[in-house]
């Protein structure tokens, strides 16, 4: 409630009170209550004249506005008993999104670009995975601590900040990011169906459809039965890994080498650590994440926030950690075969080529069809978890920019994702995995930034809010991390249609042509990214429930406004 008083001689201070004390007389009189926050402002007029804005904000714990005494007392006991329960027990309470969103990161794309890595430069990019670890937890503690901050997920938020034309390109493209994220996964899930029970390509493509619809119908029965799930997946994935790392035996001192101490040698070393470390962040991570964490009851106390924050965090740092030794594992398999001296020429030729269906070969002639076995229900774990995990963000996705009902966006969402992936594996087949999993990595790699910088603006803006607020530190290392990795992206963009452009055999008019239409692309790709970085967001927050000095409230009134102003 906003009372204006107008003064002429008046000390602004008697006004200030007297104006309060009218403001709350009505307010008793309504039989409203609140937390008797005032903020003042004090705006001089002409003549020596001023305009006294008295606000009154009342704040409930874990309510809007406005929330009777006894409902706010209610909520304050409900929380205090939560903190009062053992804390392994509030730690378990809010386990299960970090394994889901942890499922990106053991794709069949992951895995064909671990298995290259290993057969090229042996252990030599390991140090990329584990710094590479420590930059996606970052990233992801940043969206999962903007759903806990906010109440919304970033699709909402997008929804919400940026205008019509902006947010529904946002939109088209996590759409497009989603869609590509799932092509690997049914590539690599026909392809385990095919190596472990002789099912013809396409009848795999089929299959992997129709199981991915059958899982998602879990979702009926709560977030934690998918979150389940993903735990599940990734405990098949390192069980497989692991056996087949105990055939191999690698040297241990070596591999803890690898993962510290940072080498670049041999042929394409910066390419290929630059082509590990991209594929690690993947956009529709960044909204599944910030949507999970809202399936917890959220606390409303700025204590409860940060117990909150840090119980997901260290959820997501095991997750990460266990996804990471996996990693380790498939680079170190393929890394101690590929080294061996005394391989044969078959042997030689096929880690100079590995892919996901070569590596199956690999482990066949070098271990037994046991390997191979164990190797393809890995690869099909990672293929159908990829699967299940994009599609469930892509709901998230669709519900957040569209704000239709759940009920139906679970029915449209899957068919959006599944269906033009099914069709371009069939259309692709066998023979063009790898060349359909590189450009499924280059479409996400085009689409990341569109992701990755609402993400950093919003969280950049919940750095300056009040007992919530974001450690500004870790909010500007993200934005350099960032910041890299899509200076990264663009350089090869450029670089490699350029090097494509001058060695292509194609007529010169019609190299013309396409460099007329592709470079004015890329103009307007990075101008629609500056924009993105220099458009000014604003995130609401509920209010804390504990009461805090009248004056503390007023400062940090002002200074919101004038953050808003500018």
């Amino acid at each position: 409630m906003v009372v204006a008083a107008h003064h002429s001689g008046a000390p602004p201070a008697a006004a200030m009170e007297e104006a309060g004390r009218k403001v709350e007389r009505e307010e008793q009189q309504r039989g409203t209550r609140g937390s008797g926050r005032v903020a003042a402002v004090v705006a001089a007029g002409g003549g020596g004249g001023g305009e006294i804005e008295i606000e009154m904000e009342a704040a409930a714990a874990g309510g809007a506005a406005g929330a009777s005494s006894s409902g706010q007392r209610h909520d304050d006991a409900e929380e205090s008993g939560l903190r009062q329960r053992p804390t392994w027990k509030r730690f378990l309470a809010h386990a299960g999104p970090g394994f889901l969103i942890s499922l990106a990161y053991l794709d069949p794309s992951n895995v064909q670009t671990d298995l290259q890595a290993g057969s090229s430069h042996k252990y030599e990019l390991l140090w990329v995975l584990f710094f590479g670890f420590i930059f996606v937890l970052i990233i992801q503690s940043l969206a999962a601590k903007l759903g806990i901050i906010t109440g919304r997920h970033l699709a909402e938020l997008c929804m919400r900040e940026y205008p019509k034309h902006v947010k529904y390109g946002l939109w088209l493209l996590m759409e497009a990011g989603v869609i590509a994220a799932t092509v690997p996964g049914v590539l690599g899930t026909a392809l385990a169906y095919n190596k472990l029970l002789h099912i013809p390509f396409w009848g795999g493509v089929l299959i992997c459809g129709a199981s991915t619809l059958l899982i998602l119908t879990l979702q009926c029965y709560g977030a934690r039965k998918m979150e389940l799930i993903g735990v599940i997946f990734i405990s098949i994935m390192a069980a497989c890994f692991f056996v087949d790392l105990s055939n191999v035996n690698p040297p241990m001192g070596e591999v803890i080498q690898g993962l510290f101490i940072p080498r670049l040698r041999g042929a394409y070393a910066t390419s290929d650590a630059i082509a590990v470390f991209s594929s690690l962040i993947v956009p529709h991570n960044l909204f599944l994440h910030s949507s999970l964490v809202l399936s917890r009851k959220l606390p409303t106390s700025p204590k409860g926030v940060k117990d909150t924050s840090t119980f997901f965090l260290i959820e997501n740092a095991f997750a990460l950690f266990l996804v990471l030794l996996v990693n380790v594992a498939i680079v170190s398999i393929t890394g101690t075969i590929c080294a061996d001296n005394q391989l044969v020429d078959d042997i030689i030729s096929t880690c100079s080529g590995l892919t996901l269906n070569s590596t199956s070969v690999l482990l066949k002639n070098v271990f037994g069809k046991s390997s191979s076995k164990i190797y393809g229900l890995a690869l099909l774990a990672s293929g159908q978890s990829c699967v299940v995990a994009t599609s469930y963000s892509g709901q998230y996705i669709m519900q957040g920019f569209s704000g239709m009902r759940k009920c139906i966006i679970y029915i449209i969402a899957p068919c959006f994702t599944i269906i033009p992936s099914l069709i371009i594996c069939s259309i692709g087949g066998a023979p063009h995995v790898r060349q359909l999993i590189n450009i499924s990595a280059i479409i996400l790699a085009f689409v990341l930034p569109f992701a990755l910088v609402p993400l950093l603006k919003f969280s950049s803006y919940c750095a300056m809010i009040g007992p919530y607020k974001n450690t500004t530190g870790i909010v500007q290392v993200a934005w350099i991390l960032s910041t890299v990795i899509m200076g990264i992206n663009i350089y090869f963009f450029c670089t490699s249609f350029i090097s494509w452009l001058v060695h292509s055999e194609l007529p010169r008019i019609l190299n013309a042509i396409i460099s007329t239409l592709v470079f004015p692309f890329m103009a307007a790709y990075i101008a629609a990214l500056i924009y993105l970085v220099f458009k000014k967001v604003s995130v609401s927050v509920p209010l804390p429930s504990t009461s805090v000095s009248s004056e503390t409230e007023v400062e940090e009134v002002r200074r919101l406004d004038d953050i808003a102003a500018r």
